[in-house]
C-alpha cells in the first residue's frame, strides 16, 4: 500500500498530569485536522487554566504544516521536545498542548526539556494510536440473489458495508481500501455475470482493517 494511503494518529483525546519538583505539567492531546482546529484546541487549554504560566503546544498535520512554541520558557526546552515525540511516533493530525504551573523551584533547562517531555510522552502514550486509510466508497444497485453472493465476498475485499436499501432491487453502498477499489468492481462485474456495475462515490478515511 503506498504511504500517502495510509497515516497514524491519535486514537482519541487524552489528559495526563505529572509533576516535577512541585511544578504540575498537565498534558492534552486530541487529533485535529487543520491549524484552525489545533489552535482552537491551543485557547481552550489556556482557558480552561487560566493561572498558569506556560501552554506549550506543538502540532503535525497531514499535509506536513508544524508548528511549536515554548510560549515563555527557554528556547528549546518545550515546544520541540514535543514535536520531536510527535514525529518519532510516526503520527500526523496531531495536537499537544502542556500547561505548566510553577511550583517555585527553578528547574533549569535540562529539567523543563525532560518534564515537558515526559508530560507530553505519557498523553500520547494514553491517548493511543490508530492507523487510518484511505477507502473507495461504491454503490451496487443488484438483485436479491446477487446480493445475497456480493455480501460474502465484502470481507474478503476489507470491506464494509454502510447502507442497504431493499426495494425491487438491493442498493448496496459499502467501501473498500482504495487500492483494492478496481478488483472488488470488476469482481462485481464478475459474479453478476455482467448484471450489475459500481458506482465510485468518492473516497474517504476510516480506521485500517
Amino acid at each position: 500500500m503506498a504511504n500517502d494511503d495510509v497515516f497514524r494518529t491519535v486514537a482519541g483525546d487524552f489528559e495526563t498530569e505529572i509533576e516535577e519538583k512541585r511544578s504540575r505539567f498537565i498534558a492534552a492531546v486530541r487529533r485535529v485536522s487543520t491549524a484552525a482546529e489545533a489552535e482552537e484546541f491551543v485557547r481552550a487549554r489556556k482557558k480552561a487554566n487560566p493561572a498558569a504560566r506556560h501552554t506549550v503546544y506543538a502540532y503535525v498535520l497531514r499535509d506536513g504544516s508544524v508548528r511549536y512554541t515554548d510560549d515563555g520558557e527557554p528556547q528549546g526546552t518545550a515546544g520541540l521536545p514535543t514535536l520531536e515525540l510527535i514525529r518519532h511516533a510516526g503520527l500526523a493530525d496531531v495536537c499537544v498542548a502542556t500547561t505548566r504551573y510553577f511550583g517555585g523551584i527553578l528547574l533549569g533547562t535540562g529539567g523543563l526539556t525532560r518534564a515537558y517531555a515526559g508530560a507530553a510522552k505519557a498523553a500520547l502514550e494514553g491517548a493511543g494510536v490508530a492507523a487510518f486509510i484511505r477507502f473507495t466508497r461504491l454503490s451496487v444497485s443488484l438483485s436479491y440473489t446477487d446480493y445475497q453472493k456480493l455480501i460474502q465476498e465484502l470481507p474478503r475485499f476489507d470491506g464494509r458495508e454502510e447502507t442497504c436499501d431493499f426495494a425491487e432491487t438491493v442498493t448496496l453502498v459499502c467501501r473498500v481500501p482504495a487500492t483494492e477499489a478496481e478488483a472488488f468492481a470488476a469482481r462485481v462485474t464478475d459474479l453478476t455475470a455482467g448484471r450489475s456495475m459500481s458506482t465510485m462515490l468518492g473516497d474517504v478515511q476510516d480506521t485500517a482493517p
